[in-house]
């Protein structure tokens, strides 16, 4: 037992330690035969009164196998139902022993982690706030599979489990004591295994104390089954709601819903086989695969800095300034002394300065309304913004980001005003969401020292930043960018300089798509409907109204001005017109003026009639090939991003793809999309859409390397 440490004290209570070989404990196929081998000792001990589960590492346990889960391939569920069931025996005969099991957590336990803990009859963990527990693995594709959906379900009830289960809910040990899914916390962490054993003690002459709830004779789900008259009405609201979130696309939400009703309604290790009937069924699907590879795999490369430089010291920024108080900037200031760090907010008069902190004050007290924050903590966020239209008060500033109107003469005007307001080390950073980083620092004293930083709107809620390393950016200003947008807590991408970088860019073409099929004729209601069946967000044509018409069309025109796009390169010359001649001749600029695509009223939204002249009662194309041209164009933009050399990982593009642009979930982002659909198969696929409508939806050649697959996209 040299992974499960094994000791017997002087009382009778057993300790047992997992630390498992590798950095973190893992639900994986050495983990049954592990946990066998002590319950079976467990089992012949003569004078066992109690046992603790507890760690040796950082982590109480990190969960499942997903590097093992990933490999699963279809046609193998039977054999890996089987072997889930074995495992689950192994857990219930713990939970059957007849003495009382602590789970003394020491640190974060998740998925399969909290399915052990479950698994005991008394839950203790470390108040600290790097401790999290729960049950996330629906966020992967996933449902609980080792009894979390059924333990979870009997212990809270249908209702109150369904956050923790349907949303993947993670909290901290004092809002999961707060919830019931742990019994006691703890201050300090020496105390851990005294409060277990001091339960023991007090329990031994208490018989119920060693039966799950679930076990005990009249136990009753609390709420009401799935069948009583108080429940039924909610679980059918629950479907609705999650059919409207998902749209039918990610299975694992309407399976574990279907085994929660299940385990309201049949005996409880009939649930269990139940639950792993439909676990088995997960894993081996694509959209199961797509989401582990992006929100596992991805994320961890992202944000463990797979484009950061190596070998350069982690650097924190103490002062920002931010130039230009209006929309972005004001919402960058808020995240940023949100994270702790000075902020200087200048614009061009102290009022609008003062507007700007503003929009932070009212963000404050909606979080402290909602509990999201303290008071304390929005006086300390609000004391950090400087409102000024004093240019000297950026003085020692670690990082200047421009937040002005997108015009080149503009951002060059504050650049060379405020560069030398730089801390000997600082950087300076454009928030161009199009405009070329190289070109911008033209100006730049040290061009070594500029970056882009790329927010998305809103910067409060957009969790993406994308960093855009220019020519002359050197790789230490990269590395302070990095550190950054982590100190912000922003998940980071970085790509290379390109007109419109590679979000910009990308999501560019699928709205160019869409106005393209309504300039062809196509009806707009079929279009918006196809892009929500698709997965992304909202229809194109509503997002094209929330970035607004009239930007889009001025960015197209001034990269025209700028030699930065030929005009007879448009690959949907069509829809540009119709986009000119709705803002020009129509005056229709977007939602902000309650124009566009739609007409917009305090009651909501309807489509623009006047769309009617472009309409063709008799053009039809299937329902799959606007989903695919919408979709393919944006998968063949990230593909080319990534042969050019601007995306300079997968991860990077996919994870980009999807917090920022609104790739479907269900893809694992626009490249991985293409290890799943088949590399063969999506070739086939864009040969026949270029055929149909253009040149456009040629496969990029990077299809053609051998090496463009799976192994090489994902590994």
């Amino acid at each position: 037992m040299d992974q499960f440490h094994y000791q017997k004290d002087d009382t009778n209570v057993v300790a047992i330690t997992m630390d498992m070989e590798g950095p973190v404990n893992l639900m994986n196929a050495a983990f049954a035969p592990l946990l066998a081998e002590v319950v079976t000792k467990l089992e012949d001990e003569e004078r066992l009164a109690g046992v603790i589960l507890g760690s040796a590492k950082k982590t109480f346990f990190a969960g499942g196998d997903l590097r093992q889960l990933s490999s699963i391939e279809a046609g193998s569920e039977p054999e890996f139902f089987e072997g889930l069931q074995s495992m689950k025996a192994i857990m219930r005969r713990l939970e059957r022993l007849p003495v009382p099991v602590v789970a003394a957590i020491n640190g974060t336990a998740l998925g399969g982690g909290f399915e052990i803990c479950l698994c005991c009859n008394h839950r203790i963990a470390w108040d600290d706030r790097s401790v999290k527990l729960g049950q996330p693995e629906v966020t992967l594709g996933l449902l609980p599979g080792a009894g979390g959906v059924v333990r979870m379900t009997h212990l809270l009830g249908l209702e109150a489990a369904m956050p923790y289960l349907l949303e993947g809910r993670q909290v901290s040990p004092d809002e999961a004591l707060a919830a019931g899914l742990i019994d006691g916390t703890v201050d300090r962490l020496d105390e851990l295994h005294h409060r277990a054993r001091s339960w023991i003690n007090e329990v031994q002459q208490d018989p119920e104390a060693a039966k799950q709830p679930w076990d005990r004779v009249g136990h009753k789900i609390p709420g009401g089954s799935s069948n009583s008259a108080r429940i039924a009405p909610r679980i059918g609201v629950a479907s609705a709601m999650l059919f409207k979130k998902t749209r039918g696309l990610l299975p694992a939400p309407e399976r574990i819903l279907d085994v929660m009703v299940e385990a309201g309604r049949i005996d409880f290790d009939a649930a269990l086989r139940i639950e792993s009937r439909k676990f088995a069924g997960l894993v081996t699907r694509a959209e199961t695969k797509n989401l582990i590879s992006a929100f596992f795999f991805d994320m961890n490369k992202v944000k463990g800095g797979v484009s950061r430089p190596k070998d350069l010291a982690v650097s924190k920024i103490k002062k920002v300034g931010i130039i230009g108080a209006g929309m972005m900037g004001q919402a960058i200031a808020f995240v940023t002394a949100v994270a702790g760090i000075e902020v200087v907010l200048k614009d061009v008069s102290l009022e609008v300065a003062k507007d700007g902190k503003r929009y932070s004050k009212r963000l404050c007290e909606k979080r402290v309304e909602k509990r999201r924050m303290t008071t304390e903590e929005s006086a300390t966020a609000l004391a950090l913004i400087l409102p000024t239209a004093d240019v000297e008060e950026l003085e020692g500033c670690d990082l200047i980001i421009e937040a002005v109107f997108e015009r080149t003469d503009l951002k060059d005007q504050v650049l060379i005003e405020t560069e030398d307001m730089l801390a000997e080390d600082g950087i300076w950073a454009s928030n161009t969401s199009t405009l070329p980083i190289t070109q911008l620092s033209s100006k730049a004293k040290n061009p070594s020292n500029f970056i882009g930083l790329h927010f998305f709107s809103p910067v409060e809620k957009m969790p993406l930043l994308e960093i855009i390393v220019g020519q002359e950016t050197s790789d230490e200003t990269l590395a302070r960018g990095f550190d950054f947008a982590r100190q912000i807590r922003k998940t980071p991408i970085v790509v290379n300089d390109s007109v419109g970088f590679f979000t910009s860019r990308t999501i560019g073409t699928k709205i160019d798509e869409a106005n393209q099929m309504v300039a062809e004729g196509l009806d707009p209601v079929r279009i918006e409907s196809m892009g929500r069946a698709v997965g992304f967000p909202v229809g194109m044509l509503t997002l094209h109204d929330e970035v607004s018409l009239s930007l889009s069309l001025e960015i197209y025109d001034n990269q025209i001005r700028m030699g930065l796009r030929k005009e007879e390169d448009d690959q949907t010359p069509e829809g540009r017109s119709l986009l000119r001649e709705m803002v020009t001749r129509h005056d229709r600029p977007g939602r902000k003026a309650g124009k566009g695509f739609y007409d917009y009223a305090e009651n909501g939204k309807s489509l623009w009639v006047g769309l009617d002249r472009w309409r063709k009662a008799d053009h039809f194309i299937p329902d799959q090939d606007i989903k695919d041209r919408m979709l393919f164009r944006a998968v063949i933009e990230s593909l080319k991003c990534l042969e050019e050399g601007v995306l300079r990982s997968v991860a990077d593009g996919n994870i980009g793809s999807i917090l920022g642009i609104g790739a479907p979930a269900w893809t694992g982002g626009y490249i991985q999309f293409v290890n799943t659909y088949g590399r063969e198969r999506f070739i086939a696929r864009c040969e026949e859409l270029k055929d149909a409508y253009g040149e456009r939806f040629s496969p990029p050649g990077i299809l053609q390397q051998k090496s463009f697959g799976l192994k090489s996209l994902s590994g």
